[in-house]
């Protein structure tokens, strides 16, 4: 058996939890029992600990604390959603305890274990038991226990397995919704799994398969010129507009345009490479299906017959030396030194949206919400550019506030306070009670007053057939949330709105917004106008177009 661990093999060891993790990454997410459509966990945690495997593939170190300390700061600044934050604290209290190890035997990871729970219990609020936190405490004091009487570090990390499994296994008992839907926490499966990976790759197991797509580059000395139908070698990337979106068309249509197709996707985004006459018509088709980020476009015919003639073959990795030696300005910082006081970040998704926080002030807009938890390192990079002393963050959603508060000790130029606003519309209110004039106290107080009036109503759709809360509820059924409590389902979306005006918030409030998603029709939005007014005939109905993924509407009352 393996007795000790090197900086080498911590880092084979981080590569491979990703793969298994990515391998088990749709079986965690089916996992999640709350019908509405979210990020998921194992989406969450994969994309997390990704960001930890890239930078154990480019970077060596001497010593395994080296490698830890690498995992750590990367897990840090990816780190998406709650489940992916905690995974990113129990890798930051591991590489703590080992910082100053060349190598770590059985009693050393335990150790980093314990360390690894302590930091991620310290910054979670309201420890709740029967989830990944339980699974790890108990793993690691099963490991601490074991090292006692077997020093080495293949065997304790075996225990640690063991243990978390039998404490996985009991979530089911310790959570009633958990108990209720027969399944086990989520994020206690995606820890355990990257344990496993872990535990493969010491006993040279082979990791699963990422696939990519199969092509980026052209192999331009297997033909020549005019054996070369489609001439352009085209790779792009592009966020998806929603995570359930449906490839097949676009498929079909690059299939009709072009050949060398390959399609790559995770929950967030996709990744295409085809071999087409027409790379601005393909470009063009795929914004139908979300928003481009990259793109590369060759021509392999030129490429060839440079390629014949011995020339060099021009292709898009020269662009960045064309481009320094044409750019004479200097670069902009990355960092924008303070020109005013209190600057503002916000995330949210939807162009209207995203037009109502630029009209109130924000400086920096982070695309996310739900279904698309960005990470701390977005987050981040947005604080940067704001030219401000003290950065108030909005996340916006619950599940975004942990990666917006790892940024807090990120930033050392400026003060970050982030406000935890669980809602678009409560980012909102916040940003009305701005005083530019105030003092960082008073201005923190009275936006965390206003935000804090907002009850927010979210209407969406059941993304998975459910009993939960008392509701039977379909899949594609409307789903209505107040204050993210389950308020009703229904298949008539007239019928639970109807539902909605007339409950309790609503039919005490003097202010009501309705902001209506991209899937909604400007008839349909003023339909569901009408049936506030009339079910709140003393509140001022205002209706906007927020262009948001996912939800139907969202519905502030005040």
């Amino acid at each position: 058996m393996v007795q000790i661990m090197d900086g080498a093999a911590f880092q084979r060891m981080v590569i491979h939890a990703h793969a298994s993790l990515n391998a088990q990454k749709q079986t965690i997410n089916d996992l999640n029992v709350f019908p509405v459509p979210d990020g998921d966990t194992g989406t969450n945690m994969t994309l997390t600990i990704g960001a930890a495997a890239a930078e154990m593939k480019k970077n060596r170190y001497a010593t395994v604390g080296q490698a830890a300390q690498g995992a750590a700061s990367a897990l840090l600044r990816g780190a998406r959603g709650n489940s992916g934050v905690i995974l990113s604290l129990l890798f930051r209290g591991f590489s703590k305890a080992i910082k100053e190890k060349e190598t770590i035997d059985g009693r050393d990871f335990a150790i980093a274990l314990d360390f690894g729970v302590a930091a991620a219990y310290k910054a979670v609020m309201k420890p709740t038991e029967g989830t990944i936190l339980t699974v790890s405490r108990l793993a690691a004091a099963r490991a601490a226990g074991y090292a006692r009487e077997d020093n080495c570090i293949e065997a304790v990390l075996e225990a640690a397995i063991q243990e978390g499994t039998a404490a996985l296994a009991d979530t089911v008992n310790q959570n009633p919704v958990l108990k209720k839907a027969g399944v086990v926490d989520a994020g206690g499966k995606g820890f355990l799994v990257i344990l496993q990976g872990m535990l493969d790759e010491l006993r040279g197991i082979a990791a699963p398969e990422i696939g990519e797509p199969a092509q980026e580059k052209a192999d331009f000395q297997a033909a020549s010129a005019e054996e070369i139908t489609f001439a352009f070698d085209t790779v792009f990337i592009v966020r998806k507009a929603r995570e359930d979106v449906d490839l097949e068309p676009f498929r079909a249509y690059l299939g009709s345009i072009g050949d060398s197709l390959v399609i790559g996707e995770d929950d967030a985004a996709f990744k295409v490479h085809v071999h087409t006459n027409t790379p601005g018509d393909a470009l063009n088709e795929a914004q139908k299906y979300g928003t481009l980020e990259l793109a590369k476009i060759e021509n392999m015919r030129t490429q060839a017959e440079d390629l014949a003639a011995g020339r060099h073959v021009p292709s898009t990795d020269d662009l960045e030396a064309v481009e320094a030696e044409l750019e004479k300005a200097p670069a902009a910082p990355a960092k924008a030194a303070p020109e005013k006081k209190f600057g503002y970040v916000a995330v949210c998704a939807g162009p209207g949206l995203e037009a109502v926080f630029q009209d109130l002030g924000v400086d920096g807009l982070v695309g996310g919400g739900q279904t698309m938890n960005p990470s701390t390192e977005d987050i981040l990079r947005e604080i940067d550019a704001t030219p401000a002393e003290i950065v108030y963050v909005l996340p916006n959603n619950k599940n975004i506030i942990m990666a917006a508060q790892q940024c807090i000790p990120l930033c050392t130029d400026k003060r970050v306070v982030v406000l935890p606003t669980k809602t678009v519309p409560q980012g909102i209110s916040a940003m009305l009670a701005v005083d530019p004039e105030a003092e960082e106290a008073d201005n923190t107080q009275a936006m965390t007053e206003a935000f804090g009036r907002v009850r927010t109503c979210e209407v969406t759709y059941a993304a998975r057939d459910s009993d939960f809360g008392g509701f039977a509820i379909r899949q594609g059924d409307y789903l209505a949330l107040e204050e993210h409590q389950l308020f009703g389902t229904d298949p008539s979306l007239d019928d639970l709105l109807e539902r909605l005006a007339q409950a309790q918030n609503q039919q005490g409030a003097e202010f009501i917004s309705i902001f209506y998603g991209e899937d909604v029709t400007q008839e349909q939005a003023q339909r569901a106008e009408q049936i506030f007014a009339e079910a709140c005939p003393g509140a001022e109905i205002n209706l906007l177009s927020g262009g948001q993924p996912v939800y139907y509407y969202m519905i502030s009352a005040e």
